[in-house]
């Protein structure tokens, strides 16, 4: 394969951004974003001064770093584009599991709280759509429903197969709004929620139905069971918890309750998503910006990197060197990591990297 000319680099990314933008975002800020995306897999944080270090421009740090705070503190960057980048580079565009989950965290006084949905994928999910939350808590029913509606207007809901949702997202209002869709969802409730049983006409602790269940098991009711207001099916497990103990997990659904269990795993993949965005990854909770639109902008860029590194570290692992597996089991290095190592060593020294052309993954082909 033809070795990669560094010095003309940025050209195909830009021409792929902007294939993606539908010439909606001008020349001088597809520039700017190439760069910050190929230095933030250089440097791997969001700092800007660290950021404009690594810029590939004859101009001066000072200049660069300028760039960067005018780009994040007056640009508007539309998220409908870069939601509509990352699903046409998703692997699959069909039968697509949903995922559901936040991330917070402080910097002074400032709660930074982000509600993400993404589409799981070979243990990640790909970020798609977000809501910047004002409060350090869960999300409220209106935050969900708005979230679910952006990607029903952009993608539809034929595409959709399940959502998956831990314990803090239930609520009477969002399961309505579920089943009046049709979403088939998988969303883990409380021991202590109270369900209402037809056939039998009494309101019971929902944990009571799965008190019986043996270490490892995993049952569904058979029978329809009324949550607050929505019919729904119940399902439960035991298995082991954080602190080792036994632990109850409870699923309703709006059917196919059989599929809860093995479904419902996939929940944990935006977690793997948030932990390569943060600490293992690009560090964005170490941002110094405080202005939520700001904290926006940013976590869009590096979402851009991050689809396109895990791309990248799937491709290697299925196709050039699988990742080895220590002895507990688990990779050596994850696939997102796989694919920033990479990234980096192209953008720092490609005459070493000669049989990869890594500007190929974000074209969607």
């Amino acid at each position: 394969m033809k070795k990669i000319n560094v010095e003309n680099k940025s050209k195909e990314f830009i021409s792929i951004l902007n294939t993606h933008f539908e010439g909606k975002v001008n020349l001088s800020r597809l520039k700017f974003i190439s760069m910050f995306v190929f230095a933030l897999c250089k440097v791997q944080t969001v700092g800007f001064e660290k950021l404009a270090n690594a810029f590939d421009s004859k101009a001066q740090a000072e200049s660069c770093l300028r760039r960067v705070q005018r780009f994040i503190a007056q640009f508007m960057l539309d998220s409908d584009l870069v939601a509509k980048l990352i699903f046409g580079l998703l692997p699959q565009k069909e039968n697509l599991r949903l995922s559901i989950d936040r991330t917070n965290w402080k910097f002074g006084k400032t709660n930074i709280n982000i509600f993400m949905l993404g589409v799981t994928y070979k243990g990640v999910a790909f970020p798609l759509l977000f809501s910047m939350l004002d409060k350090r808590g869960n999300s409220n029913c209106r935050k969900r429903i708005d979230l679910v509606n952006r990607f029903i207007r952009l993608f539809g809901t034929e595409c959709i197969d399940c959502l998956m949702a831990d314990r803090e997202f239930v609520g009477d209002k969002w399961i309505e709004y579920l089943n009046e869709n049709r979403i088939r969802y998988y969303i883990r409730i409380r021991n202590n929620f109270k369900i209402y049983v037809p056939h039998k006409n009494e309101e019971i602790k929902a944990a009571w139905l799965f008190k019986s269940l043996k270490f490892g098991e995993f049952v569904h009711y058979k029978r329809i069971v009324r949550m607050g207001s929505q019919l729904c099916y119940i399902s439960g497990c035991k298995q082991k918890g954080k602190k080792k103990d036994e632990e109850l997990l409870m699923i309703v659904s709006f059917n196919k309750p059989e599929q809860a269990q093995i479904n419902y795993k996939e929940r944990w993949q935006i977690e793997t998503c948030f932990r390569a965005m943060k600490s293992s990854g690009f560090d964005i909770e170490k941002t110094h910006l405080q202005a939520i639109d700001r904290i926006e902008k940013l976590t869009l860029l590096v979402m851009i990197a991050f689809v396109w590194c895990y791309k990248i570290g799937i491709f290697i692992h299925e196709n050039v060197k699988k990742i080895k597996i220590k002895k507990h089991g688990r990779k050596a290095k994850s696939i997102f990591k796989c694919g920033l190592s990479y990234i980096a060593n192209v953008l720092l020294n490609s005459e070493n990297q000669n049989n990869i052309n890594v500007f190929k993954f974000l074209s969607g082909t």
